[in-house]
């Protein structure tokens, strides 16, 4: 970046801006936007309404490897060091999947049922944006977050204490639910769900800096809803419901799977993009090998 000290706001940002559309990233202009006004502890509204204001000598430093790190294509989240979801304001790291807006559809399946959950358990819960955004819109539940990684675990422990909610969370350490006792009457998860084989083609953003293991779902992408599905049928309270994030076109074997487990569907909902992100589900009321008689 040639731009130097006394150089304006707008020239930074012009500069920039065109460093990013080189590199083919989205946004270009409000990205850099987003970049300065983080360097300068600012805010983008600020900086459009001051374009012709200098950049303070302090900052440059910082926005230049801000864009350095950018456009090695290095999230925005990770960059900033915090991300949005559902209404809530979340801590990121290297240890966690940057929470998407695609995963807010699994909250809304679970506002659409006829639930008052006392308990509710989150499995692979990354920076506990599932289980946290469902703690703020259940407020008489208490919540169990769990991750493989224990990194991860205090990442979304410091996430409740952030967002107010530190006393109705804990977070644990453990390969899925096999060591956890007790039931649940709300279940989410958001599980690695992407075949091994796709991986490689993922944008930068995702394949060079999110972790493989919350990402790789196995040859066929199914592996952690296999280990999820086998226990569900124990953690779910009788009238429990469970929602599990799907990736495109899963919905059939995901299905598939929980029938197996006596486990049925009680309802689908598609993300914003139309893809069937929410599978709902609950106890059968005919479990495999139960009988279905009428007369």
């Amino acid at each position: 970046m040639k731009c130097e000290p006394g150089e304006s706001i707008g020239a930074f940002l012009c500069q920039a801006g065109q460093m990013l559309r080189a590199a083919a990233i989205e946004n270009p202009r409000i990205e850099a936007r987003m970049l300065l006004a983080h360097a300068m502890g600012s805010t983008t509204e600020a900086l459009l309404r001051e374009p012709r204001a200098p950049v303070p000598p302090e900052a440059i430093a910082a926005f230049r490897v801000a864009i350095e790190q950018r456009l090695a294509h290095l999230p925005m989240a990770r960059i900033l060091g915090q991300a949005g979801f559902w209404t809530l304001d979340l801590e990121v790291g290297a240890e966690t999947l940057i929470p998407r807006a695609d995963s807010e559809t699994l909250i809304e399946a679970a506002l659409a049922q006829d639930i008052r959950p006392a308990r509710i358990l989150d499995l692979g819960t990354g920076t506990g944006c599932l289980l946290l955004a469902a703690l703020s819109e259940f407020p008489g539940a208490f919540g169990i977050g769990l991750d493989l990684r224990p990194e991860a675990a205090a990442l979304a422990a410091r996430n409740a204490r952030r967002n107010g909610l530190g006393q109705r969370a804990a977070f644990l350490a453990g390969d899925w639910a096999e060591s956890l006792q007790g039931r649940f009457d709300l279940i989410l998860s958001n599980p690695p769900y992407i075949e091994t084989a796709a991986l490689p083609g993922l944008m930068p953003e995702v394949r060079l800096h999110e972790p493989a293991s919350a990402l790789d779902g196995g040859p066929d992408g199914l592996l952690a809803y296999r280990a999820i599905l086998g226990d569900l049928p124990r953690l779910l309270a009788r009238d429990g419901v469970a929602v599990l994030e799907l990736g495109a076109g899963q919905a059939a074997d995901v299905s598939a799977l929980a029938a197996a487990q006596g486990l049925a569907v009680a309802g689908l909902r598609a993300d914003l993009g139309g893809i069937e992100r929410a599978l709902v589900l609950k106890k059968s009321q005919n479990p495999v090998g139960g009988t279905n008689c009428s007369v």
